[in-house]
């Protein structure tokens, strides 16, 4: 899955220079041309990091930044700006920036400031998804807290279609039949029926599949079982 970059800037010839080299390094790349527009696209998609400028129209970088923190939004933000002085520096990482560099930059440097930056993020481990933390299309779970956001926004997950989630997204790619599912979801002990699988694999598609019609991650394969997508 590609890593999500949202730039949020105002200067249209830079746009167009960084999003061609981010595409060009494998990033997939979503703008917004004010703050206002930024702050409403980082609460609504998922990103791997947020590149914002300082100097904005309708909402400057400094509250577009604490605003995302305010929310608990805590996708790293690498701060942009054509100002030079510490104390600008300063108000920026303390009001929730996780890096800053001063235009005009070295397009050399922003890619490592980003990779430095997509390292040091809790949902990354060498490139890998932390093992308590994982994300498929707009929907980002933390396994430790048992909590589910879908387009940043919670989604209410019984304990049971979380374990059975959970169980899916952990041995994904691998098709699990009905029985294997009540076995390791539900238990030895537990009495539900085969019926019971596909009707919270139902309610799992309806809560976080874009389409559950046409399920892209939880999928159903005929004559064997369930799983998700490798």
């Amino acid at each position: 899955m590609l890593m999500k970059i949202l730039l949020i800037e105002d200067e249209h010839g830079l746009i167009i220079t960084l999003t061609d080299r981010l595409r060009s390094e494998g990033y997939e790349v979503a703008s917004a041309l004010d703050g206002k527009n930024g702050f409403e696209k980082a609460q609504t998609e998922n990103y791997d990091l947020i590149i914002l400028d300082v100097m904005l129209p309708k909402k400057n970088g400094y509250d577009v930044a604490r605003d995302l923190r305010q929310k608990g939004i805590g996708t790293p933000i690498l701060m942009l700006t054509a100002r030079g002085e510490m104390i600008d520096k300063v108000l920026g990482l303390k009001l929730g920036a996780d890096d800053y560099l001063t235009k005009p930059f070295e397009v050399m440097e922003l890619l490592a400031r980003i990779e430095a930056l997509l390292r040091r993020a809790p949902s990354h481990t060498n490139g890998n998804q932390d093992p308590g933390a994982f994300r498929f299309g707009n929907v980002a779970i933390d396994f430790k807290r048992a909590e589910v956001r879908r387009k940043n926004k919670p989604i209410d997950l019984s304990a049971m279609e979380f374990k059975l989630l959970q169980f899916l997204i952990e041995h994904r790619g691998v098709v699990h039949s009905r029985d294997a599912l009540l076995d390791a979801v539900w238990g030895y002990d537990a009495m539900p029926t085969t019926r019971t699988v596909d009707v919270h694999i139902a309610w799992l598609r309806q809560k976080l599949e874009e389409n559950p019609r046409h399920p892209k991650f939880i999928q159903t394969v005929h004559g064997f079982g369930y799983k998700f997508a490798d």
